[in-house]
């Protein structure tokens, strides 16, 4: 089903939660790229896997939304693999590419106790159960 309107923008009521209480900018990233993404390939699922790819490079997931990252590109193994079949650990939208100072100002935003002692990798473990329990919490 096409995510934007004849105008452009993004039907809101069309996207994932997540995405909808995110700013327009990334609404419009992931329903222009599903829509183009659907009519190259006529399959919705693989529709959704672009768009999110598409998000994922210019957006990270903090809390139960999207936010614009300082830099664009892969946000972990899996999205710098690419491809319709790709390889590597995916980080559910955490950028585990940002360095650990940004990695700690998230989980700091988010509340995340012990985060001053966590590694890179734990901090970003700990950012991905925190951005399940907010969606979760926001959807109920």
């Amino acid at each position: 089903m096409p995510k934007t309107t004849a105008t452009g923008s993004a039907k809101k009521s069309e996207l994932p939660s997540t995405i909808a209480r995110s700013s327009k900018k990334a609404q419009r990233t992931f329903a222009k790229a599903h829509d183009s993404a659907l009519g190259e390939y006529h399959d919705e699922k693989r529709a959704h896997r672009v768009a999110y790819s598409a998000l994922k490079h210019s957006y990270e997931k903090v809390g139960d939304h999207w936010e614009a990252k300082t830099s664009a590109g892969p946000s972990d193994q899996r999205a710098r693999s690419g491809g319709p079949n790709p390889s590597g650990e995916t980080a559910e939208g955490v950028n585990a590419e940002a360095t650990k100072d940004h990695l700690y100002e998230v989980a700091r935003r988010l509340e995340i106790p012990g985060r001053s002692k966590m590694t890179k990798s734990e901090l970003v473990s700990a950012i991905e159960r925190a951005n399940r329990r907010r969606t979760a919490s926001s959807r109920s």
